[in-house]
């Protein structure tokens, strides 16, 4: 589980919900509407529903960056995605780059059903099959050079749009609209930064001497694909757009 420091996420990875704006306005909340916010961090998109005339509660499994959606004046409540306990009273559930985060998908669809009333949408975006992927592969290969066998992790669910498809409607869903979207993503600090706000669930594999060189090593095997001869660093981020709704 990455631990998140919302001052480290202001800086290193802004971007995260600034990209989101364009899902808050594919869900296009309207007035009066109660809508929860799966995974609602430090509350940036939530403040803007709210903005819009919802209802919106938000939830997240990080109790700083709940304690920061509160001090926006968010209703946020401290709970897993994988473990909601909300019964048939929201009109839609909306996510934001949140879902990667929680490999138990199925039980996360079902909380969602549980949560929506008939008819409900669900309406998010997060990592996709190919996201980060240079990137991984570059902590896989800094951490075997240290002997720590991690070949095959990831703490990362990034499904593609066929496996998530079949997921949502086995959960009682129907599919309005579901694409991959590759948008290779510039990096407003550095590599390194992305690295010390996303990759903690790796670092927690090494020694935390090793943790140095393995952050260099792998910032070395990404630059000559990440990195332009400006110093300025994109992330290969590929995301997973869907609008969905509750059949019942």
């Amino acid at each position: 589980m990455n631990d998140w420091n919302p001052s480290q996420y202001d800086e290193h990875a802004r971007f995260v919900s600034d990209y989101g704006h364009a899902v808050v306005d594919l869900l296009d909340p309207k007035p009066n509407e109660r809508i929860l916010d799966l995974g609602c961090g430090d509350g940036a998109l939530t403040v803007e529903m709210m903005r819009r005339g919802a209802s919106v509660v938000g939830v997240d499994r990080s109790a700083e960056m709940i304690r920061a959606a509160i001090a926006l004046g968010v209703d946020a409540r401290l709970m897993s995605g994988d473990a909601l306990t909300f019964s048939r009273e929201f009109d839609a559930v909306f996510t934001n780059a949140a879902l990667h985060w929680i490999p138990q998908a199925d039980a996360v669809i079902a909380g969602v059903a549980r949560a929506l009333r008939p008819g409900g949408r669900f309406v998010g975006e997060f990592g996709g099959h190919g996201n980060v992927a240079a990137i991984t592969v570059a902590l896989r290969a800094a951490m075997d050079k240290r002997g720590v066998a991690c070949r095959d992790f990831s703490p990362w669910f990034f499904p593609t749009p066929e496996n998530y498809t079949k997921r949502l409607v086995k959960g009682g869903f129907v599919v309005d609209h579901i694409a991959l979207i590759p948008r290779p993503t510039l990096l407003p600090t550095h590599m390194a930064g992305w690295l010390q706000t996303f990759a903690g669930p790796f670092f927690e594999r090494c020694q935390p001497e090793d943790i140095p060189g393995v952050t260099e090593d792998a910032v070395d095997l990404l630059r000559p694909a990440l990195c332009d001869d400006q110093g300025t660093w994109t992330a290969d981020y590929v995301r997973l757009r869907f609008v969905a709704r509750l059949t019942s």
